[in-house]
C-alpha cells in the first residue's frame, strides 16, 4: 500500500470558502489537545514563542489531535530554518512565524519551508510527515507543498508598507493579524478597537484577499461574525487556560454560594 500524507482539514475548508475554526493551547499536556480535538474544532494551535513547549510536547499534541483528524498549527520561534521545519517533520499541519517584518523575510521563510520549485526546504522523508520513508519521495514533496500551510503574523506596523509584496509571495498561505502586539507596538496596548488597530485589521484581510491568500486572526464569541463578514476565514477563539480558569471559577463560585441552615449570612 502506498502511503499518503494526511490532508489538511483547515486547507480543505478554506479552499471551499468555508470558515476554519481554531483554539489555542498554552498547556503542554496532550490530553488537553485531545479534548480540544474531540470538541469538533478544525485546528489546535500550540506555541513555541511564548510557551516552554519542547518538541516532544508538540509531537504528542500533534498525535493527540490527529486521532480526531484535527490539524495542529505550531507557532514557531524566530530562529534558523531548523526551528521552522522540525514541527512540520513532526507532522504539524502548519506553522506560524511571529512578527514578520519584511517581504525579504517572507521570501526567506518560503525558501526554508517549501520544497522545490517553490523553495529549498531541506529534504528528509524519514519522519512522521513522510510516514517514515513510506511516502515516495516525489509524492512527499508535492503533498507537503499542497497539504501543509505557512502563516506569517502581521503584528507590527513595519510590514504594512510592504504588505502587498508580502501577500504576493508564492508559498505564503495566510496573513494572520495579531491585534495584541500590534496595539502594543503603536503605543495603545490592549486597545483592540483603537482606530489604528481596526485600520490595520482591515488592511490585512483586504490585502490577503486581493492576492488570493487567506486571512486569519483571533476572535471572541462577540466579534466572530463581524470578522467573518470582513473576510477572515481562519479564526481562533479561546484558549485552554481561559477555559480552565473559567470552569474552575464556576466550581468555586458554586461552593461560595452555599448556605448552611443555622449559620449566619
Amino acid at each position: 500500500m502506498i502511503m499518503k500524507m494526511r490532508p489538511s482539514r483547515v486547507l480543505a475548508k478554506l479552499r471551499y470558502g468555508e470558515v476554519a475554526s481554531c483554539t489555542k493551547l498554552n498547556t503542554a499536556d496532550p490530553r488537553i489537545a485531545e479534548i480540544a480535538a474531540m470538541s469538533g474544532v478544525d485546528c489546535v494551535w500550540t506555541c513555541e514563542e511564548h510557551v516552554g513547549n519542547t518538541l516532544q510536547d508538540i509531537e504528542n499534541q500533534i498525535r493527540a489531535a490527529k486521532i480526531y483528524d484535527v490539524d495542529t498549527l505550531v507557532r514557531v520561534p524566530r530562529g534558523s530554518y531548523s526551528d521552522l521545519i522540525r514541527p512540520l517533520e513532526l507532522d504539524a499541519t502548519g506553522i506560524m512565524v511571529p512578527h514578520l517584518m519584511s517581504a525579504e523575510e517572507a521570501r526567506q521563510i518560503v525558501y526554508w519551508t517549501r520544497f522545490g520549485p517553490v523553495g529549498r526546504r531541506p529534504l528528509d522523508g524519514g519522519n512522521a510527515d513522510g510516514a517514515y520513508c513510506q511516502i515516495p519521495g516525489e509524492d512527499y514533496l508535492r503533498q507537503a507543498n499542497r497539504e501543509r500551510f505557512v502563516i506569517v503574523q502581521i503584528e507590527d506596523p513595519e510590514p504594512l508598507a510592504e504588505l502587498d509584496e508580502i501577500a504576493s509571495i508564492e508559498g505564503i498561505d495566510m496573513l494572520f493579524f495579531g491585534p495584541g502586539d500590534f496595539s502594543h507596538a503603536i503605543g495603545v496596548p490592549c486597545q483592540f478597537d483603537h482606530p489604528e488597530v481596526n485600520e490595520a485589521r482591515e488592511k490585512v484581510v483586504e490585502t490577503a484577499l486581493k492576492h488570493g491568500k487567506f486571512a486569519g486572526t483571533v476572535a471572541s464569541h462577540a466579534d466572530l461574525q463581524d470578522l467573518v463578514d470582513m473576510g477572515y476565514r481562519f479564526l481562533n477563539v479561546g484558549a485552554d487556560v481561559l477555559i480552565l480558569t473559567a470552569g474552575f471559577a464556576q466550581v468555586a463560585e458554586a461552593f461560595a454560594q452555599l448556605r448552611i441552615d443555622g449559620q449566619p449570612d
